[in-house]
């Protein structure tokens, strides 16, 4: 029996009770996203992967990525909408990963709330387990962790880490990157996972509210965005296989923008020239800059403008890059080439978007 007098974990306001509950919940959604080189069920200590796989390489290379979805998780705390941003978590971590060419392998998640809602963190679990199916990933463990004081009782932040290889023959990177490579774009699904403090202060400065519902967007502003990241992971890996040398390499264009993370991954002395007439601004971002009065620049090196990816591959092919994409229900287009810089050139977009 407890004494009136005594000091109990659930008085400091952790709630184990409530923690189990939720494990048991997510269970299912767990079992979906699994591998067969998965060993055991989740509620160990650590996951367990077979890496014996890795004997089909000749030289087996490790690649791991860690992030989060920054400030989206205060629209789904909002929306009181829990079953998508787990998808952008695993987006945002198994799409980094491909850009060297890796296969994302495996992948664990923590959550970190305010309280633990059992019905809340399944539902964020789900949407991870959504992602890792989507992405050919499986997801081997987590933590979820109650931080009473720290975060309100609503509150809560998610991270994740994956880990993949690629055979060392197969690295693709700005080593193979050369002038006259054709940029293949491939075209995102929203705002994914970035630039979403620039959007919430849109929101209070010009008194929007989640809640309206917008014809240009036929839902609800909220709902446009809260709609989850791309995952690119399986379309890249297959035009990787099926390109046989002729893909150079990737960018996954996060934070920074298209111009700047192309950079990441070309040589020194070559430049990433984008046209940006082959392409619309997505509705979203046009509502928000309008209403917002985001300039130009500013959007571009906040949000991803439309593109989610984007291929280097060599100009003999870059047709069949497209074509093969399509084959896969990924609709992508030529959008720019890499070019030799001179003084006055830097990574740029050129032009002007084309007209809806």
């Amino acid at each position: 029996m407890t004494s009136p007098n005594s000091t109990t974990y659930a008085a400091a306001g952790v709630d184990i009770v409530a923690g189990d509950r939720a494990v048991e919940l997510m269970k299912a959604h767990l079992a979906k996203a699994r591998r067969p080189e998965v060993l055991g069920d989740i509620g160990g200590f650590a996951g367990l992967f077979d890496v014996s796989a890795l004997k089909k390489f000749n030289r087996p290379l490790l690649a791991t990525s860690t992030d989060g979805v920054g400030t989206k998780t205060e629209i789904a705390r909002a929306m009181s909408k829990f079953d998508t941003i787990g998808e952008d978590l695993v987006a945002m971590v198994v799409d980094d990963l491909v850009v060297c060419g890796a296969e994302p392998l495996f992948m664990t998640d923590y959550i970190a709330v305010g309280k633990v809602f059992p019905e809340r963190i399944a539902e964020i679990v789900r949407g991870i387990a959504i992602g890792c199916q989507k992405a050919g990933t499986a997801l081997i463990g987590g933590e979820t962790a109650e931080h009473p004081g720290l975060l309100a009782e609503d509150e809560f932040d998610i991270a994740g880490a994956a880990t993949g290889a690629v055979d060392h023959e197969n690295l693709l990177g700005e080593h193979l990157v050369r002038a006259g490579d054709v940029i293949i774009a491939m075209p995102a699904s929203g705002l994914h996972a970035n630039g979403y403090s620039l959007v919430r202060h849109i929101l209070k400065t010009k008194n929007l509210l989640l809640e309206n519902y917008l014809e240009e967007f036929g839902k609800t502003l909220g709902e446009v965005l809260l709609t989850p990241t791309e995952i690119y992971s399986l379309d890249c890996l297959a035009l990787h296989k099926g390109l046989k040398g002729a893909l150079h390499g990737f960018a996954h264009i996060t934070g920074g923008g298209i111009a700047a993370n192309t950079s990441r991954v070309i040589p020194a002395d070559l430049v990433a020239t984008f046209d940006r007439a082959t392409w619309s601004l997505p509705v979203e971002m046009e509502y928000l800059a309008q209403v917002g009065g985001v300039p130009q620049r500013d959007m571009e090196r906040t949000w991803n403008c439309g593109i989610g990816m984007v291929a280097l591959v060599d100009p003999q092919i870059a047709d069949l890059a497209i074509r093969s994409l399509a084959a896969r229900g990924m609709k992508a287009w030529a959008c720019g080439v890499i070019e030799r810089k001179t003084a006055e050139k830097e990574s740029a977009l050129v032009g002007n978007y084309q007209a809806r």
